[in-house]
């Protein structure tokens, strides 16, 4: 297990230094200039070049890149040009608003979707799995920003249960910002809910299918303890990946949903980088965003082979 936990760690370290490679050859292609960014229009050469030489804009790539790949991991993460704040200070308030909102969305989708799965699983072809099926599949296919506007007709403009809008204070701690997180999480969590209902009934049919069930059975076991001590053990497998890659997604994926309701997250914050073509904040953003992909799946790959350990062979 020792080995295969290592094997998995070399794995991520070489997605960072390739995907810390593309993240900085993107942001040095982008179009515009970043200097007139800044200055604006009417700014002369000599005030262009003085900032090129400020930010090191004008020293060769490979140096302007193991300069800031060298300090990101040394934790300075620079100034953002835009706000003129540290990036890292910038970076993780809005992660710390997008993690409260993918765990409000996590807790309602993963339980749920497990719950459906099972229930379409154990009444095959019949009516309640064909609207289960039916449902997941509408909702695999519709957009996201479709869901969150259905939902604020509903729940907000005629039931007046949730509020449209939410944008919270910086400072706002978890169960403060918990009303104005529903409708956001719910809209997040449609898809992912659908793909763990998908995967799991699809992965639950098949352990029921086994030989090692039917003999549980025979042997005079309950129901309840055939699913929870035989067949969830090996069904969940597959969903644990899905769960995992939707973690990343729960994390950085949220630009659509957050602009929607106007929550300050980090998808939105990648977004107002990228408008204002502030590179120090780009490449922070989307590097930790790729950091926290790799550790989801590498907590994936763990748990997997934890739960069958053919994998670690």
């Amino acid at each position: 297990m020792k080995q295969f936990i290592l094997k998995r760690f070399g794995f991520v370290l070489l997605t960072l230094l390739v995907s810390s490679i593309l993240i900085f050859i993107a942001t040095q292609i982008l179009p515009g200039d970043v200097a007139r960014m800044i200055l604006g229009r009417f700014a002369t050469d000599e005030a262009l070049a003085n900032l090129r030489e400020q930010l090191g804009l004008n020293r060769p790539l490979l140096v302007q890149y193991t300069s800031w790949l060298w300090n990101f991991i040394q934790g300075d993460w620079g100034v953002s040009l835009s706000t003129d704040s540290p990036v890292m200070e910038l970076v993780f308030s809005r992660l710390k608003n997008s993690a409260m909102l993918a765990v409000v969305a996590f807790a309602m989708y993963v339980p749920a979707g497990i719950f459906l799965g099972l229930i379409a699983a154990f009444r095959r072809n019949r009516f309640l799995d064909h609207i289960i099926s039916v449902g997941s599949l509408a909702f695999i296919g519709l957009p996201e920003f479709v869901t969150g506007v259905i939902l604020v007709s509903v729940f907000s403009i005629k039931l007046h249960w949730f509020p449209a809008n939410a944008a919270i204070n910086p400072e706002a701690g978890f169960l403060e910002a918990l009303p104005k997180l529903i409708l956001p999480a719910i809209t997040v969590c449609m898809v992912s809910l659908a793909y763990i209902t998908r995967m799991t009934r699809s992965s639950t049919l098949g352990v029921l299918a086994m030989d090692f069930v039917r003999t549980a059975y025979l042997k005079g076991l309950r129901p309840y303890q055939v699913l929870f001590w035989h067949v969830l053990r090996n069904a969940l497998l597959p969903t644990v990946t899905v769960v995992a890659i939707g973690v990343g997604w729960l994390i950085g994926g949220l630009i659509v949903t957050e602009s929607l309701f106007s929550y300050p997250g980090l998808g939105r914050l990648l977004l107002f980088a990228i408008q204002r073509q502030d590179l120090p904040l780009i490449q922070a953003s989307t590097l930790l965003l790729v950091s926290i992909f790799c550790v989801s799946n590498l907590a994936a790959d763990i748990l997997y082979a934890w739960l069958n350990p053919r994998i670690r062979y």
